[in-house]
């Protein structure tokens, strides 16, 4: 099997948006900003990227209830290329696990 993990921690910058599929499976969509600064070639810089991130199946409704813009989020799982109805293809992130960070307020 190919490798393809994501961690990546942020803050959730877009309402995030419930539905359920027809075949029943509850889904979470909202995008997380990420701001770092990392050390490249011995270099400091700061990263920065918005995500989509999915969040599937019933064991995380409890969790995704609790997901609002502003809440500060750990996530992992595997990135995805999903195509857009204009054509266009987007990388997402589809969260296995997540952790809500507290923001310490």
């Amino acid at each position: 099997m190919t490798a393809n993990r994501l961690r990546l921690s942020g803050t959730v910058c877009k309402t995030p948006v419930r539905k359920v599929s027809p075949s029943g499976i509850p889904h979470c969509q909202f995008v997380l900003e990420h701001r770092s600064q990392q050390e490249e070639a011995g270099f400091s810089r700061q990263a920065w990227c918005r995500l989509p991130v999915i969040i599937s199946g019933s064991h995380h409704q409890v969790i995704t209830q609790h997901i609002t813009v502003g809440t500060q989020l750990s996530l992992e799982g595997f990135i995805s290329c999903h195509q857009a109805r204009n054509g266009l293809s987007k990388l997402v992130l589809h969260a296995e696990q997540i952790e809500l960070i507290d923001s310490g307020d």
